[in-house]
């Protein structure tokens, strides 16, 4: 499913180089549900970046599904990601301007198809998030566990085969981050990839696997024994 091999992520700073990954390898299979843990400025977040698409590797190869990212200029990344990762944010990242419906949709944009061709399945994912009374509500009418409900429904329109979270529970009180976790969980069931970071060892306990960083590195893989319902 996501292939890394020897990568490695570099930020220049002034005179300075921060690593934030270093010669990191490691492949994540269709279907299983990782949380990747660590310190702050273990490499977390920039390894999901990459994941998905959003940063490019200093160096080494990171291939989804076989398609080499490397070879892709950013419209096709942009595309690649369309088609096959759905991006959850800790803040939400909802467009202000538009309504329930209309941000659920946005990804919509980037494809090849009338939006009002995936209107329905929009709205089949706003009841599925118990959002069905919400659809015309702009962000700002709508709770914190509502914009990530929200967030979540824009992560799957495009069926994607790998979901991504960022630290998707930190801004939520403990009752709707585990709502919000529960909805992870029933991805997982229906075979998607889930790959969770998280710096918290409760949540980090809800996935199938674990992969915990230190200084961009592997420091330990715990394989899970979590089944499918």
């Amino acid at each position: 499913m996501a292939e890394l091999d020897r990568i490695s992520r570099v930020y220049r700073m002034g005179d300075n180089e921060v690593v934030a990954l270093r010669d990191f390898t490691f492949s994540f299979r269709q279907g299983e549900y990782w949380a990747i843990m660590g310190s702050s400025g273990s490499g977390k977040s920039t390894l999901l970046n990459i994941l998905g698409c959003i940063d490019r590797p200093s160096s080494g190869s990171y291939r989804v599904r076989g398609e080499e990212s490397a070879d892709l200029d950013d419209d096709e990344l942009s595309e690649l990601r369309s088609r096959q990762i759905g991006f959850v944010f800790q803040s939400y990242n909802l467009i202000p301007q538009l309504n329930l419906l209309e941000n659920i949709m946005v990804p919509l944009f980037y494809q090849d198809q009338p939006p009002e061709d995936g209107e329905e399945r929009a709205i089949m994912l706003a009841e599925r998030m118990g959002l069905a009374d919400r659809l015309d509500h702009r962000p700002t009418e709508l709770s914190g566990g509502q914009q990530q409900r929200v967030a979540i429904a824009r992560a799957l329109i495009n069926d994607p085969a790998m979901v991504l979270a960022d630290e998707a529970t930190g801004n939520l009180d403990t009752k709707t981050a585990g709502e919000i976790l529960d909805l992870l969980d029933e991805l997982y069931a229906e075979g998607k990839t889930i790959l969770l970071v998280t710096h918290e060892q409760s949540i980090g306990e809800r996935a199938e696997s674990v992969l915990r960083l230190v200084d961009g590195t592997i420091e330990e893989v715990v394989q899970g024994t979590k089944n499918r319902s």
